[in-house]
């Protein structure tokens, strides 16, 4: 039960006014009567919901740690897999313009050589 004459008393040694210290002191009272507040065991009930609550928040996220990661690292294989791909069809091209460059310097040079001929045998014909 709540003591409202010490109330009361703490109050005007604190500072506060005779008649507002009762009047202060009477409220409390009346809050305490009306069981407004929680009792010791209401709060360590509570608080035990509360924790248990994020104990499940905290478990979680703890699982969608871990899908994300095993996501994270799915896509990065992938994406590894396609480098490695990307990679070979580079190189691939790369071979094919060397041998495309190489048909057509020697197509170059054998035409040069046949146009050559012709024109000797020209000039030799008309010469």
């Amino acid at each position: 039960m709540l003591d409202t004459l010490a109330v009361t008393q703490q109050l005007t040694a604190g500072g506060v006014a005779r008649d507002q210290a009762e009047v202060i002191a009477k409220a409390i009272r009346q809050g305490v009567e009306q069981g407004d507040h929680v009792s010791a065991d209401q709060f360590k009930a509570g608080l035990a919901e509360v924790r248990a609550e994020v104990a499940e928040v905290r478990a979680q996220i703890a699982t969608l740690d871990t899908r994300i990661s095993t996501q994270v690292a799915d896509v990065r294989a992938e994406l590894s897999g396609l480098d490695t791909r990307l990679s070979t069809q580079i190189a691939g091209m790369r071979t094919e313009v060397v041998n495309v460059r190489t048909r057509l310097i020697r197509w170059i040079v054998g035409t040069v050589l046949v146009t050559a001929t012709l024109t000797a045998g020209i000039l030799r014909v008309i010469g």
